[in-house]
Parts: C-alpha cells; structure tokens; sequence
C-alpha cells in the first residue's frame, strides 16, 4: 500500500514528518476510505503548540494534500495497529530530544546512525486508542506539544468504542482503566470509594504544583494563635500569677522566706524564691497546622507505596518493564513533599489527634487550595472532560472485559444473579482487573426451573490427557435430571476479516467474519475439554465453541458460513458489539430454554454413537398386569411372567424388558404397591398350551427396582402396555407412559423441566384401551397438540391462550418453551 505525508511541521529549530497509510485495513484504498468517511463525517483531534511554528500541515483525504492544521476539521488518519514512521531534523545547533511518557514509544525514536541532527522511529499503537501527545525538547526548553487522536480499526470510534468503555466502568468502576500506555482518554474527577493508584497518580501529577504553592503560603502566612507558657523566674520577677502560678505556690510552701516586704501572714512579711510567671507566646501548632502536616504525610506515603507497585510489577497480563523516567518523576515528588515536613515550621507541629473541618480550612488562603487538592487526589476519576489524562487498557483487553459482563447482564435479565466472584480489587493496586483464578465466576438461577446456569471467566481446565485449556468465557447449563452440566465456549476476538477483493477469504466467503484461525481454536478448545467417570472411557465435555468478534452488521452475517456451522456442528462466530447483541441474545435464551434432548442433539458424536444411542434409549419394555397375590409370588419367586398370547399385539417380540403393573385390588392382598415398581431383562420366552388357550411365558434373568413406584392417579392397564425403557425411568404417573408420539414426549418433558406437577388426561381410563392425550394440565391451564390443525394450544380452562404451529416444536423449541412460561407461570 502506498505511504503518504500524513503531518509536516517546520520551525526555526527543527523540521518534523510523519508518514504512512492514512486509513485502515478495512479498505484497499484512499478512494474507497475517503467514500467511507464522508459519510461517517467524523473528525479527529490534532493539536500542535510551539515555539516559533512556520509551518503546521496534515494530510486532507478530501483534498489529498497537506493543509494548515487550523483550516479545516480533518477526517481521522491515525488508526490502531498502524505503522507511522516519524523523522525529525535539526536545523540549528539546538540538540533535540523526543520525549513521550510510555517508554516503548519514548525508546523507539532514536538518533539515525551517527547523526544527532536527525531523530527517527516508527510509532505504533498495538491495539490503543485515544490521544497520545509527545514533545521535542533542547535541554529543559521545551520545543513542542503534539497531540494526534488514534482511531479503533475494528469500532466505530464515536458509538462502539465509547459505549464500550462506558458499559464496562458502568459495570465496575474504573475496569476500564491502566497504568500508563501510549495513548489516554480526557477525564474529570468524580466522588469514588475505591479509587486505584494510577487515577491517585494522574491526580497528583496534575495538581503537584498547586498543591506546593498552597503550602509556601501557608509557610508565609500560617494560621495560629496565643498559648500562656508558665516560665520559672526568681521571686523579685513575678508580676502576675496565675491561677497554675497560685497551685505551684501552694504545693511549694517552703519557697516562702521572710522578708521585709511581702505577702503579711500574722504580722510577719513572706515572699518566695522562685515562682511560675505567665508569658504570651505565639503558637504555630494549631489544630488546621496539625491537619496539613498530616495531608502531607498521607501523600509522602501514598506516593511510597505507588513507586514501590510501580518498581515491582511482576506478572500478569499487563506486566511491563520498570520505566526509570516514571520512577524519578514520582521519587522527585515524594522527595519535595519529604523536605517540606522536614522544615523548622512543620517540625514544631504535632500529630494530628482529631478531624477538622471548619471555616479555616474552607476559606483562609493557602489551607482552602491545599485542602481543596487533597480531597481530589483522593478521589476518582470518569472518562469524560478532558481536563486529565488517563490511560485505559487495550481496546482487546477492554473487548474481552465487556464481552464478558455483557453476557452476565444477559443472562441477568431473566435469571436470578446468587453470587459472583470475579472483580479482583486489590487494595492500593496501580489499576482494577477481572479475576482470572478458576473461582472467577457468575452462577444464575432459572426462576421457574430452578436450574443453575454458571459464567466464568478465564476457567483453566486441567488434569487433561494433553495440555491445560483457558478459554475466555464458558457457559455451564444445568439441565433437571442430568448429573452432568452442558458447556459452552465463548471466546473473544478482537480479530476480523474484512473479506477485502480478490483475498481468499473474500472470495470464499464474500462478507466480513471472524479469522478461519479463530474457528480452528474453537475445534481445538472443544475437542480438548473431555472428562472422564472414574475408569471410564473420555467424554467431550463441550459441547460448542463460539468466537465472539467486533463486527455490527447482523442482519448481513446471518448468511455467512461461520454463522450457519452453529446449528451444523456447534461451532462458530457471532459478531458481538454495544449495538449488535441480538444473535448472541437469543442464541443464549435457546441454550438456557432448550430441553437437554435438544442439546445433546447439537452435539457432535463420533460416528455410530447416534444409532447405538437410539437402540439403547429406545428399549422396548412389555408392562404387565398383575391381578392375584398367587400370580405376583409367583412371578417374584420363581422369576417369570405369564401373559395370554392371544392379547399380544404384533411386535411384542422385540421387547427387551417386562415390568410389572399392581393392581389397587392386589395391594389389599399383598404388602406390593399400586403401580409399577419392578422390572427385568427378559432371559428366554417359551408358549405354553393349557387348557384356557396359549400362554406366553418369559423368563426373567432377575427383578429390579425403579427409584420409585409410577402411580395409576385414576388410571390402570387391563392387560399390558408397550413402553420403552427411557420412558419407564423418567415418568412418574402411570399415563405418561402413554405418550407414543416424538412431539407427546418432548411437550411433556418440556413441562416437566417448568414443574413436576403436570397431569397426563387420556381418553381411556385404562391406557391399554387410550387412543389419544387429551392434554397436559397445569392448575387450571391445559396445553395439547392437534395433530389434524398441526398445532399446540394452551388453554386457560376452555379459553384458547395461544396456537403455536407444532413445526415451532422443533425448530425453535426456546421459543415455545419460553411462551409456555410466560403463559402459565406469570
């Protein structure tokens, strides 16, 4: 791509350029981003201030020429992530040196060779974006000020990227902000609990030299007032004695010696030797002295404790190199603040012993100033103003963080929040960060269900067959009946590509999307979570990985490929920003609202699995009547059971399993109980001829018990039921075991997951004769399925609430999940 001249500075001193590409990846040309940009109109800041400036252009995309930067409002020609090479030359015999507060942008420009006439470098911003200002210096005579405004690449500066760093402070307070990088943001104090060392840093720095000229006034005019001090003197001194001279005097009597004049007791004349004489003196150590002494104390500390984070950060996402400038500008402040409370004045001052607040310190001059800027320095600040600098972490750091907590407000919006542990808020850090231990998590409650659903944030996942894994977001859905969670990966990346002409991924998949790199992590990530049960063989314990990207056209991405693999293959990226959260909005309603059936059919399993799977669940269970106490002991005592063979249906013989229905009748003979309680393999099955007719006759391998006994409720079997083994574990009434149809089933366990109090209706009393489900009835409401309409109906007694098309069952089962629920549990 071809450079440009992006700013061209001239002066008596120095010339100063800046080149490079005045637009971002986004697009193939200067034509196409100066389409573009005429319709954002946005404009960047760029203020240059200086001594004896000729000339101050930068780069018009309008125009295509550089222009006097007080001329015009200028499109934005800095981006993130680009690579602008600065070069400065003297034209005198000034030696000229670049100054910028971050070390990696201070360090990166340089004397060319040899030469100390020509300083070079290349500027980049790795994933920052605000201002970033630097200097040109001779000695301490500082040359010039220049401020440059870099654009997000990914964002749209004005709405995506400010909202942004408003959710995230909005969410946790000053979460948004870092240390020193190389660019900031204008921000304003505000009142804060808690505020972090780099906001008490970029206050003091500010306000340093206020707050020494308060104390020198203060030094020259202080307050203070008169103090009586009781001085020892010879008696022939004392003029006029105190009360406290009066008490010395009485407790001293033998002080007292005659004289010829004097104080008369009983004719004789006595004066003392010695005696306490009162003096006025004036006083510096007053109560509002006290109180400065100490708001310097407590900022020699704060400061200590800054320089000592600052040398010793270690570790960390955010590690950095100790920066020595930084260093001597903080030791330099301790150090003047250090000397004053060395000085004769504040040395005479006591420690401070009570709080202050009165109309000294609110008005006399030197205290209001000093008082006024200590009570700032201790407070916050807000990204908003321009009056400070304050840096704010990388835009991926900051993308990562709000993807994170927009998902738990999410999630808050319709489930109950029982706890979070993820703000790591160390006391007296240099910045505020989210917790990456493994604890770091948010756990919601389904309201209606009661099912848990856990966030975490940065969950390392161990003891696996290969190596550790730290996905950035993972999603645990806790399903009823399941001892097993479903799991979830999300993982922010601040990455996209934007399918430019004639590259591969242009031509493969024509609209903007996240890095094919992106998806194949999330295959990685997936296929890397397994756990095992004891011995057992390894299960995936994910079931779907998703990449979160900045991107905010939804509407257009719904046809991209990556966005389609979700419902294929559960894996996949969904464009997530402050104005595009729609499909992810909904995507995790369907994971939180769906069945488990229907999650665990999104899974992907290894092939064979799913017909193995289906013969197992689907087993086919013959359910007997038992109708006399000699039928029932004998069937428990010798192992089998007996069936007219006339009454048997075709198919029977694919049954895997009987169980055994007890009659109400059966029970007043016997301790059995009503309904169904045990069940067995089938071992052999033998015809028998007597002389009532033929007889089936399985053998049974051994009885077993169901974790409890499926009761009539006003229903029975005459003769035998087929049901499968799936249902006969699951159902808890009799009727349930009715339901033949795929739609029946998932309908109901659809209820169940809502409450275990709904009744299966029948058109039969006996379910053996039933030809259909009247409906499911929760209190006074009733959901069934017409087969003929192709419909579900929820129905508050006989009124019809809301027709669902049954297709909706399938496709979109959230959706009737979520419409049963605001229908019935209101």
């Amino acid at each position: 791509m071809e450079t440009y001249d992006l700013l061209f500075i001239e002066s008596d001193d120095f010339n100063l350029y800046i080149k490079g590409i005045p637009y971002d990846k986004k697009y193939n040309s200067l034509t196409q981003y100066r389409t573009r940009a005429t319709l954002e109109k946005e404009t960047m800041v760029i203020r240059v201030e200086g001594k004896d400036l000729k000339i101050a252009d930068v780069l018009n995309i309008d125009s295509g020429q550089l222009e006097a930067i007080e001329s015009n409002s200028f499109a934005p020609i800095f981006f993130e992530n680009g690579v602008y090479q600065l070069v400065i030359t003297s034209r005198g015999k000034k030696e000229i040196t670049f100054y910028h507060e971050h070390p990696g942008i201070r360090n990166a420009v340089a004397p060319f060779g040899r030469s100390t006439n020509i300083l070079m470098g290349n500027l980049q911003f790795i994933n920052e974006v605000g201002f970033t200002s630097f200097s040109l210096l001779s000695g301490k005579e500082k040359l010039l000020d220049v401020t440059l405004e870099i654009f997000p690449s990914k964002l749209n500066y004005k709405e995506d990227y400010r909202r942004l760093l408003e959710e995230v402070n909005d969410e946790m307070y000053n979460l948004a902000f870092h240390f020193i990088k190389k660019t900031f943001l204008g921000a304003t104090s505000i009142l804060s609990e808690n505020p972090s060392q780099a906001e008490f840093f970029r206050l003091i720095e500010y306000f340093f030299i206020e707050f020494k000229k308060a104390i020198r006034r203060i030094e020259e005019q202080p307050h203070h007032h008169l103090v009586t001090e009781n001085q020892m003197v010879r008696g022939d001194r004392l003029k006029h004695v105190d009360r406290k001279g009066m008490q010395y005097l009485r407790s001293h009597m033998y002080l007292f010696e005659k004289t010829s004049s004097g104080i008369s007791i009983e004719g004789n004349n006595y004066m003392p030797k010695k005696g306490l004489n009162p003096k006025k003196l004036l006083s510096f150590d007053t109560l509002e002295n006290r109180f400065v002494k100490w708001m310097l104390e407590r900022l020699v500390h704060k400061l200590t404790d800054l320089m000592k984070r600052v040398v010793q950060q270690k570790g960390g996402r955010f590690q950095v190199e100790v920066d020595e400038v930084l260093v001597n500008r903080i030791k330099n402040m301790k150090n003047q603040l250090s000397q004053t409370l060395k000085q004769p004045f504040w040395s005479q001052v006591s420690p401070l012993d009570r709080t202050v607040n009165n109309l000294v310190m609110q008005m006399k001059m030197g205290y209001r100033e000093a008082y006024k800027i200590y009570l700032i320095v201790s407070r916050g600040l807000t990204l908003q103003g321009e009056m400070f600098k304050m840096s704010v972490k990388d835009v991926a750091t900051l993308y990562e963080y709000w993807t994170y907590l927009k998902l738990g407000q999410i999630l808050r919006k319709n489930y109950v929040l029982e706890n979070q542990n993820v703000v790591r808020s160390r006391h007296g850090a240099l910045f505020v960060d989210l917790d990456e231990r493994a604890s770091a998590r948010q756990v919601f409650r389904h309201p209606q269900t009661g099912e848990k659903i856990t966030l975490s944030f940065q969950k390392r996942t161990g003891k696996l067959p290969t190596v550790t894994q730290k996905p950035d977001m993972m999603l645990e859905v806790q399903k009823k009946g399941m001892d097993y969670t479903y799991n979830y990966i999300f993982d922010a990346k601040y990455r996209i590509d934007f399918a430019s002409e004639n590259t591969h991924y242009g031509l493969a998949y024509q609209s903007p999307g996240p890095l094919e790199d992106d998806i194949n992590t999330m295959h990685r990530y997936r296929d890397a979570h397994v756990v095992r049960k004891q011995q057992g063989p390894y299960e995936r314990h994910a079931f779907g990985a998703y990449v979160l990207f900045p991107w905010h056209d939804e509407d257009n991405y719904e046809s991209h490929p990556f966005y389609k693999s979700i419902d294929e293959v559960n894996i996949g990226g969904f464009p997530f920003l402050p104005n595009a959260t729609r499909l992810v909005e909904r995507f995790i309603e369907r994971l939180v609202e769906s069945d488990p059936e229907d999650l665990q059919k999104d899974g992907i399993l290894p092939r064979g699995s799913v017909s193995f799977w289906e013969s197992n669940l689907n087993e086919k269970v013959i359910v007997g009547t038992i109708n006399s106490k000699e039928q029932y002991l004998e069937c428990k005592r010798e192992g089998h059971f007996i069936i007219k063979s006339d009454v048997l249906k075709a198919g029977w013989q694919k049954s895997k399993y009987i169980a055994l229905y007890v009659t109400q009748d059966l029970t007043k003979l016997t301790e059995a109980e009503n309904g169904i309680r045990f069940y067995g393999e089938i071992k052999d099955v033998k015809v028998m001829e007597k002389q009532e007719g033929l007889f089936t006759k399985f053998y049974i391998h051994h009885w077993q018990t169901l974790p409890q006994v499926i009761r009539p409720v006003g229903y029975g079997i005459q003769n035998y039921l087929e049901t499968t083994m799936t249902m006969l574990k699951e159902a808890k009434d009799l009727p349930e075991l009715y339901m033949k149809s795929g739609e029946e089933i998932k309908l109901w366990r659809m209820l169940k997951r809502l409450t275990s109090n709904v009744k299966t209706e029948l058109d039969e009393k006996y379910l053996d004769h039933a030809s259909k489900i009247q409906a499911y009835q929760i209190g006074y409401f009733y959901v069934n399925i017409d087969f003929d309409q192709k419909e579900i109906h929820i129905l508050h007694h006989e009124e019809l609430l809301h027709s669902i098309p049954l297709e909706t069952l399938y496709k979109q089962p959230a959706h009737v999940f979520r419409l049963i629920k605001d229908t019935v549990f209101i």
